[in-house]
């Protein structure tokens, strides 16, 4: 706690680590990845973390056992938590998109990341309302989606139709209700969708609600699978 506060007290210098400040190096140094980001069971379908078990751990939630989510699959390459939280505000309210070069290392470094890549035919970020787009400046997403898959990645079939309050601010039931109407598949685009393999991108997630609403819309568009892909999953 002391070495945080400590580096947390000091300027921060070009190629510096925003972690432990050690120079010359990414804006996350090898060592700091190594000690804040280890490989840990996660639930195949919400990415919640599992108990870890020597043999023959569980591949699903309880929640995810009792009523399967619309994706298919979802990966998570840490949980939000420092320092990840502290540097995703960063890449989302404080204009650093810059970060996103670390992240995309880091999110291909994740067990079954690369895979996913690969066999995804396309990847949708995604979409922030008009009102979030103008105040950010850039969907944080997007930015994400393009620096992993540049090819694949398509930012006009999803559409974000209304905003809606912060998924954390809410009551279970009323994130259920929330974002009842709020994305939509470009009717003139749909059949890019159709049986197609979709990777749906986005930087955190809370509570699920947002990629999973997401994951009906795209579904009910023709959509064959949908893998979710964010950088952290909230415990």
């Amino acid at each position: 706690m002391f070495a945080k506060l400590i580096a947390g007290a000091l300027p921060r210098l070009p190629s510096q680590c925003r972690v432990c400040h050690s120079w010359p190096t990414q804006p996350v140094c090898e060592a700091c990845v190594g000690q804040f980001a280890q490989p840990q069971p996660r639930c195949l379908t919400c990415a919640l973390p599992l108990p870890t078990q020597p043999h023959d751990h569980p591949r699903h939630c309880g929640a995810c056992l009792k009523n399967p989510p619309p994706l298919d699959r979802c990966l998570a390459a840490v949980s939000y938590a420092y320092p990840w939280s502290t540097l995703i505000a960063h890449y989302k309210f404080h204009a650093e998109p810059g970060l996103v070069r670390s992240f995309a290392t880091l999110l291909r470094a994740t067990p079954w990341v690369e895979p996913a890549l690969d066999e995804a035919d396309i990847v949708l970020p995604l979409p922030l309302s008009a009102q979030k787009l103008t105040a950010r400046g850039y969907n944080q997403a997007l930015v994400l989606a393009r620096q992993l898959e540049p090819r694949k990645t398509r930012a006009d079939v999803l559409l974000r139709l209304q905003d809606t309050p912060a998924q954390h601010t809410l009551k279970r039931a009323e994130r259920l209700t929330a974002l009842d109407h709020a994305f939509a598949v470009e009717p003139l685009l749909a059949d890019t969708l159709r049986g197609k393999r979709v990777l749906l991108v986005d930087d955190v997630m809370t509570t699920g609600a947002s990629l999973f609403t997401a994951a009906r819309v795209l579904k009910a568009a023709g959509a064959g699978q949908v893998t979710g892909l964010v950088i952290a999953r909230t415990a």
